[in-house]
């Protein structure tokens, strides 16, 4: 049986960062109660830290996961994210998805020149 509110609204956002190009897919999604859901993050360099947020209209940015080494898996709950052996991507998995998942998606990387750690962006 369906439930009022079953469709989860996942939207996604595309940002530039002082030439570094994060992608976030896919743009926007919709999914039945139950179901899962992942998202991806890619950059056009090599990742420092990762971020995932959340976002409820009207509201402030809820930090998720945290990410800073390649490979490593971070769990919170129903949430799974994952940096990339690369240190170009990531992704977050929502498993058995309910309707307080529904919101506004954001990865947030930082980005450091090679021997420059003061560069960060």
């Amino acid at each position: 049986m369906l439930l009022k509110g079953s469709l989860i609204f996942l939207w996604m956002q595309l940002t530039w960062v002082n030439g570094q190009q994060v992608n976030q897919s896919p743009q926007s999604v919709s999914v039945r109660e139950g179901e899962d859901v992942s998202m991806n993050c890619n950059s056009s360099s090599t990742i420092n830290t990762l971020l995932w947020f959340k976002q409820d209209p009207g509201e402030g940015l809820v930090l998720l996961t945290a990410s800073y080494k390649a490979g490593e898996v971070t769990r919170s709950g129903k949430l799974t994210a994952q940096l990339g052996a690369t240190r170009m991507d990531s992704f977050l998995n929502i498993s058995a998805s309910e309707t307080k998942h529904a919101g506004t998606y954001f990865c947030s990387v930082q980005h450091c020149a090679p021997r420059a750690p003061a560069t960060c962006t």
